[in-house]
Formats: C-alpha cells, structure tokens, sequence
C-alpha cells in the first residue's frame, strides 16, 4: 500500500478538478476494471481513513478490512466492494471536504464518480431492485400520484401504519422514514405566468431580473408552497419570475441510480427548452440544491463538449446565490417587518458542492434580530436511501449530529435548502417542530 508521504509532489496544494466522466466508453462498464480501480482506491482510503465520519461507506470499507484475516484489502471479498457502492449516496462530501488525493493529485482519487460508475454497471447489468426503479421515477409516481383522489389514497396509506407496513412487505420502503406528500394542486397549476411580470425589472451584476423558474419534481408535486415562497418574494423585489413550463425531471434521481441513459433523455428534454429561455433573457432558477447541481455540475461533465449544457450551467442559480447578487448591486429589498429569532440553518450537501458559500444564511441575517446558526454536516438522507428499509437506520445515525446541533441552538425555526434533508432532521426531533424552508422563512420576514 502507498505511504502518504509518497504521494506528496508540487501542486497538490492545488484547488480541487473534476475530469469529465467517461460514460460512453466500452471500458467504463468493464467490471474487471471497474474492480482494479475500486481496489486501487480503497486501498488508498484504507491508508488514510480521513473521511471515517462521513457517510456509512467509509466505516463499511474499514470496517471489513479491520475484521479480514490480513486486516489489509486483499482479505476483503468482493461483496463487501458492491455494500460499498450501495452505502454511498454521491453527496460529494468526501471530494469536497475531506480527501487529499483528489485530482490535480497524482493519485487521482475521485470516490464519488468512482461509485457512480459501479452503480451504472450495475444498472447495466440488471442488478438493480425494482423498488430502486420506483423510487428514482419522480416524474412518472408524481404524474399518477398528483391525479386527484389517487393522491388521497397515496397520502391516505402514506400516514397509516397498516399502509407503511406495507409499503414495507412490498417495496422495501421502513415503516419509519418520512416520505412526502402529493399534491394534485401542483405548482404549475397555482402559479400563471401572466401575473408574474415585475414592474420595475433592472439588471443587476450578472443577473438579469428575469427569473425562469425550474420547478422540479419536487417543487411541482410534494412541496409547491415552496415555489409560490419563491415566487412572491422574488416579485417583492422587483424580479420578474414565470414558469420554465413542460420540464422534466433533472435527473439526479436516476443519475445516483446509475441509470446514465435516462440522464441523458432528461438532458435531451430540458436543456433545448431551457437554452430557448435564456436566449429571450431569462435566467434559471431552481429551489432544490440537487437539480441546480445537477446542471452545474453533473451533466457538464457528462457531456463536457456539449454547448447548451455549458450555457445552462452558466445561466442557472441557487435561489439566494441569486438574490444575494441583488444585494451586492443594491436591488434586494430589506423592508422585513417580523424577525426570525435563532434559525438552525443545515446547509445542504449539494448546495456545499457548489462552491457558492453561504447565501442563505447571509440574505437570513439581513433581517433584524435574526441569528442564524450554519449545520454544516450531512442529514444522510440523500433522496431515497434513507427511506429505504434496509438503509434507514443507518441514516438516522448519519443525521443525530444535526440533530443534536438543532436542539443546542434552542432555535425559533429549523431549517435546510434540501427540504427532504428538513424533514429527516424532523424525524429525529422530539416534539411537534417542523421543518421550514429557507425561503419560506425569507417570505415570513417579508411578512407578504
């Protein structure tokens, strides 16, 4: 195994790159290679351990090499390299956070796009779950479940235990973990865009004041009140918001399943419509850190060649990077009427990634009497793993420190940009205290 001194050379001071994932290729989808490579990084990580307190994969890779016969990687079997793979649900913390041998690194450790690739050889083998399928299909459950009296029925079995034991027996979804509402009001149809033109609509910096909103499936189907937040404080400062209409999916759901194709058949569906919108001078916003990442990040270097990808990336904002932009060149308002108190504010994994720092908590503590107090640590929650039976315990001991930091700060309100990530912390929270949107808070302090 390598020493860390041997992986020492100038440069590797250097910020942090991701080289484009090389999906297409033959070699990609090799598992005799894909098994070199996980070997060759897992015994890197083995030598280092630094990410021991991150997400479950890491103590299930250490773990395993600890209890083996050598207590090195070649005592490990192969099973335990797949309950790896399947432990980490590509929050990116690792890369971002905590590893030293990422690239421009000689070593060229990437550990999240690794696991990506073992997941997309999996899926490519056939050897992912039904249930996993499901679960990653947000556009298809959300289209049968928003139908009227079948989002009765969903909700309905949703808050039964008999109903949660069976989605249980039937799915493989715990009895414990929350899951979302449906809403067959969705957003697009509580929002018109002929009434959401600002009167007074000024560029500012690198903003146009023109807001084209990408709801997501998220945003349409299980929490809409977070976009009609959205839209009533943006229109309060003087942005003109509407609709980016048909949209589909970003497809972070299928991209942590490995699924790349249905990746690039969501890519294939929004970024033409998007790249229409920003050509009549729209800019992109969107309220779930994970679909803002995933144009950001994600499918550029997917397709690293493609030109409208690049033009999303470049035209597309969290919601309070995009304010707090305004606020640099004068155009946020800060006429709040009604204080916050103390916020518990979990920052979310993908909004991290992004580099952005912390807008939220700055435009929050814009308003008067308001502390907001940052959680900087993963809920586990990640979308699907942790309402999976099999995985939902694990991440709940993921999410006890935030937990815990939220009931040390004594706070007025608990609050995450992941709204998912807001409501496993409620399901560890004592208590009838609810999650509430950054951007719902911002709205309360507007008093609008």
């Amino acid at each position: 195994m390598a020493s860390e001194s041997e992986g020492k050379r100038e440069g590797s001071l250097e910020a942090p790159t991701r080289h484009p994932l090389d999906w297409t290729s033959e070699a990609f989808y090799d598992e005799d290679k894909l098994f070199a490579e996980l070997g060759r990084v897992y015994d890197i990580c083995h030598g280092c351990r630094r990410c021991f307190n991150l997400c479950n994969a890491f103590p299930t890779l250490f773990d395993a090499i600890d209890e083996s016969d050598t207590m090195e990687l070649d005592g490990v079997p192969r099973k335990v390299y797949w309950d790896i793979v399947d432990h980490c649900y590509l929050c990116d913390m690792c890369y971002m956070t905590k590893c030293p041998y990422v690239p421009p690194h000689e070593w060229n450790v990437d550990f999240p796009h690794l696991m990506l690739r073992a997941k997309a050889v999996k899926f490519k083998q056939g050897k992912t779950r039904q249930r996993d399928r499901i679960l990653t299909s947000t556009d298809a459950v959300g289209k049968l479940a928003g139908i009227p009296i079948v989002s009765n029925v969903v909700n309905a079995t949703n808050r039964s235990p008999g109903g949660r034991k069976l989605l249980d027996r039937l799915l493989g979804v715990h009895p414990d973990a929350i899951v979302p509402e449906y809403h067959s009001n969705k957003l697009g149809k509580r929002v018109r865009d002929d009434v959401l033109a600002a009167a007074n609509v000024e560029p500012a910096g690198p903003t146009t004041g023109k807001v084209a909103l990408f709801a997501t499936c998220y945003g349409n189907y299980n929490e809409p009140h977070i976009g009609e937040d959205l839209v009533a404080v943006f229109r309060h400062n003087d942005i003109a918001v509407r609709l980016v209409g048909k949209e589909r999916c970003c497809g972070m759901p299928k991209l942590e399943l490995g699924d790349l194709e249905a990746v690039k058949k969501a890519a294939d569906a929004n970024i033409p419509a998007l790249v229409k919108l920003i050509d009549d001078g729209w800019d992109i916003v969107a309220p779930i850190p994970s679909c803002v990442l995933m144009f950001k990040q994600e499918l550029p270097l997917m397709f690293p060649d493609n030109p409208d990808i690049a033009r999303v990336r470049d035209a597309i904002y969290d919601p309070f990077e995009y304010l707090m932009l305004r606020h640099k060149h004068s155009r946020l308002k800060t006429d709040f009427r009604k204080p916050l108190g103390n916020v518990a504010y979990h920052v979310a994994c993908h909004l991290r990634v992004q580099n952005i720092g912390m807008k939220t908590r700055d435009v929050l503590q814009l308003v008067p009497d308001t502390t907001v107090y940052p959680i900087e640590r993963c809920s586990g929650h990640d979308g699907t793993y942790a309402v999976k039976s099999e995985f939902h315990e694990t991440s709940m001991k993921i999410c006890r420190p935030v937990v815990n930091s939220v009931v040390r700060a004594n706070a007025a309100h608990y609050s995450s940009d992941c709204p998912m990530a807001g409501h496993q912390i409620e399901n560890g929270m004592a208590g009838d205290m609810k999650p509430e949107h950054p951007m719902s808070l911002l709205r309360l302090a507007y008093d609008i």
